[in-house]
């Protein structure tokens, strides 16, 4: 991700002291522990400079349950619960490198798929995902986050996702940020590819930048 401005308090941009670059190499992984029951882990590994630091190292690691309250046929409803160890990376991306202890995170999920619906825009099948989450925070200030995901599938082997993560830190810093992606299914594995835009906030960075990743199942 490289941002050259930023919004300031106010939320109007500005151009920043010099640019700044982030990039994140992520690991993402669940188990199921039940049908209703996962088990989450998430890690990354940080490079990035901007006006006033250079830095490399270990971001935060989260391990996390999920627990699957309820679901029919097309809707679903989750809860999540985790805990967050702080690393020498960014652990929030409005605050330097390093900043942070750890943190707790309540997060509810809701999603409905569409079926055959969304052969109306071209797709085989659609969804939509909604979820709002509450991080306290040890060293940073607590955050609420709001997260959205929009996504169909074509000709069965192809997924398109537009996504929204927004968030807000208590008496600070605010971000929306969007996100557009292509995944292609490959038996057991999945690439995805998309771009990423910081498009309203205050205190932080318009970052902008490409999303790669590659799923395996098991």
């Amino acid at each position: 991700m490289r941002a050259e401005t930023g919004f300031d308090p106010s939320g109007e941009e500005q151009p920043l002291e010099a640019d700044r670059t982030d990039t994140t190499l992520g690991l993402f992984a669940e188990y199921g522990l039940t049908d209703r029951l996962t088990l989450q882990l998430k890690a990354d590994w940080q490079q990035g400079e901007d006006a006033f630091v250079d830095y490399e190292g270990r971001g935060p690691v989260e391990i996390g349950a999920t627990w699957q309250v309820w679901r029919d046929d097309h809707n679903a409803v989750s809860l999540y619960g985790g805990y967050a160890q702080a690393g020498e990376g960014r652990n929030a991306g409005y605050a330097s490198p390093g900043v942070g202890e750890y943190d707790w995170e309540a997060r509810a999920s809701a999603g409905r798929s569409f079926g055959g619906a969304g052969a109306r825009w071209g797709m085989d099948q659609s969804f939509v995902e909604l979820q709002i989450a509450r991080r306290l925070r040890d060293g940073l200030p607590d955050e609420t986050r709001v997260d959205a995901t929009l996504g169909g599938r074509i000709g069965g082997q192809w997924l398109v996702m537009g996504q929204a993560f927004g968030g807000a830190a208590d008496g600070g810093a605010r971000w929306l940020s969007l996100e557009a992606s292509v995944v292609r299914d490959m038996g057991g594995w999945s690439i995805q590819a998309g771009w990423r835009q910081t498009v309203a906030g205050r205190e932080t960075a318009i970052a902008h930048g490409p999303v790669v990743a590659i799923w395996r199942r098991f």
